[in-house]
């Protein structure tokens, strides 16, 4: 029963960097209909850190991955 417990904690960390990205999406769009170039530019940096966020999450599965065989 351990096991899908694991796998909904992945998933969890999954979202939040897809998350971030579509939160950052919003902001951006916000930023340009109040033309607000601060928010847009929040906006991009978000959409970025998920990117990051996402990639990390990747490497560090296949990391994990690797070392259990």
């Amino acid at each position: 029963m351990s096991e899908p417990k694991e796998k909904n904690k992945e998933d969890r960390s999954r979202v939040s960097g897809l998350g971030q990205k579509v939160l950052g999406e919003i902001e951006k769009l916000a930023g340009i209909v109040n033309a607000d170039p601060l928010a847009q530019e929040e906006g991009e940096f978000n959409i970025e850190v998920g990117e990051l966020r996402d990639d990390l999450e990747d490497a560090s599965g296949r990391t994990s991955g690797r070392e259990e065989k």
